[in-house]
């Protein structure tokens, strides 16, 4: 009996240990809408274009992606789909697991449910923190999941990004920031842990940036639970029923028991 709760104490360890490596960054909020069909269009355009050389989601179809992000078939083929596939294949990619882990340490990860495992929030963040690290094997590390094997793939998006010292202005633990009493300017300390993007020609601003992972993680959502807009809508009929139903079996109940003391 000691020896299997030995094993099982083991087993469970590196994924309290990976928890709270994972919530030593904090996450940035992001909102995300699966009604919105241009912002998912763009995300499945970025998925196919900078994920789906070694990412695959091969739980959906390339027809239902189509048609549920408004995406004419024809239009989906010519533009999303580069490897020969038919409408109506699963989203697989021609890479083999085993040359993927010689390649790369391990085989990279579906992705139809990872906004499911990981959240929204984590993808965001993690999307938006790789840094230029040139004792890493790719040259990039990541602020959200140190050490990762994964290149970073967006950084003709982005520009480069690099750890570097910004002036940060001095906080207190109730959270009101401090000026100089004679002069009234803000007291400063320089933080050399924070990210910065170098300019790059052809990436795309700040802005322009975050709203591409922001769409990019909006097909995510989409893909990890594609039927969440009509459970909802269901759901709400489902409600009305039972509200409109309600009436009626308060008025019977009410006959029945309308002579009983």
């Amino acid at each position: 009996m000691k020896k299997h709760f030995a094993a099982l104490l083991l087993a469970v360890l590196p994924v309290f240990a990976f928890a709270n490596a994972a919530l030593e960054y904090p996450m940035d909020h992001v909102e995300v809408d699966v009604a919105d069909q241009a912002a998912m269009q763009d995300g499945a355009k970025t998925f196919a274009n900078y994920c789906m050389g070694c990412h695959s989601t091969k739980f959906q179809r390339y027809e239902r992606v189509a048609t549920d992000l408004g995406i004419p078939n024809q239009l989906m083929l010519d533009n999303l789909v580069f490897t020969g596939a038919k409408i109506g294949d699963l989203m697989k990619i021609g890479m083999q697991p085993q040359d993927a882990k010689v390649w790369f340490g391990a085989a990279p990860p579906d992705l139809t449910l990872v906004a499911r495992v990981r959240g929204t929030d984590w993808l965001y963040t993690y999307l938006r923190t790789f840094y230029e690290d040139p004792t890493r094997p790719w040259g990039v590390n990541n602020k959200m999941f140190p050490n990762v094997g994964m290149p970073n793939v967006l950084a003709g998006l982005q520009g480069r990004q690099v750890v570097g010292c910004k002036q940060v202005q001095v906080v207190e633990h109730d959270g009101k920031k401090q000026y100089d009493t004679l002069t009234g300017t803000p007291i400063t300390h320089e933080d050399c842990h924070q990210l910065t993007v170098v300019p790059k020609t052809g990436a795309l601003t700040a802005e322009q940036f975050d709203e591409k992972i922001k769409n990019l993680v909006t097909f995510l959502a989409y893909s990890a639970n594609p039927v969440k807009l009509q459970s909802e809508r269901i759901g709400t009929y489902v409600l009305l029923f039972l509200a409109f139903f309600f009436v009626f079996a308060y008025l019977l109940k009410r006959e029945y028991w309308k002579d009983v003391h």
